[in-house]
């Protein structure tokens, strides 16, 4: 069942409470990532994604930045994209460029775990029921996110022409569907699933994981 207020409540706690006992690890583990962004490629460390936060409000959302600077093109990313940097390709693979994500949390714009957040020009196409997924935080980490964790890599054996149309009539749809089911059924024991699940990604090989079907036990 969507939180109740209760609920949203503990929620947060425990995003803090795991945020912060995170710290050691994530801020030596950031610190490096940071240093080799700005070694392997001139700019930023960070790069800001405008996104639509719980209740259509905007948000700014941290990334390690994973392309080259100033850089144009289409927002929805392919395989062997040459906006990428190399570190970028690895930090991509890794997941590890959401880290900065952690700060998001802790400000309370994003959870832990949540429908992940999107670009407002998508949330635009949104149908009444689909915008039921920003009645939470988006988080960091989903079932969603785990199923198409490697968009790129779909997208590339779908053989599209246009990456984003693909994106937006094809994967989009049904990554609303699982945040759906999530935002319906959600308890605390399956965000701890999906946080152990997403730890659990990181030291296996994720592209296995992020193609992989969602049980229906999973929003339990």
């Amino acid at each position: 069942m969507n939180p109740s207020p209760f609920g949203h409540a503990v929620k947060r706690l425990l995003d803090i409470a795991l945020c912060i006992a995170s710290l050691p690890i994530v801020m030596p583990l950031g610190a490096a990532i940071a240093v080799a962004v700005k070694l392997t490629s001139p700019g930023p460390v960070l790069y800001r994604a405008n996104r639509i936060g719980r209740d259509m409000r905007p948000i700014s959302v941290w990334k390690f930045r994973t392309m080259r600077a100033d850089c144009g093109g289409p927002s929805i990313t392919r395989t062997g994209d040459p906006r990428i940097t190399p570190f970028g390709h690895w930090l991509r693979d890794s997941k590890l460029d959401e880290l900065p994500q952690v700060l998001n949390v802790l400000k309370g714009d994003m959870s832990l775990v949540g429908p992940r957040p999107e670009d407002p020009r998508y949330v635009a196409s949104y149908s009444p029921e689909q915008r039921r997924v920003l009645s939470m935080r988006p988080g960091i980490t989903s079932l969603a996110f785990l199923r198409f964790g490697h968009e790129q890599e779909l997208i590339e054996r779908a053989g599209a022409s246009d990456p984003e149309t693909y994106y937006l009539t094809e994967i989009l749809p049904e990554k609303l569907a699982i945040e759906l089911r999530y935002v319906r059924n959600w308890t605390m024991r399956g965000d701890l699933r999906i946080l152990a699940r997403t730890v659990g990604g990181l030291f296996s090989e994720s592209a296995t994981t992020a193609v992989s079907p969602v049980p229906h036990h999973e929003f339990r």
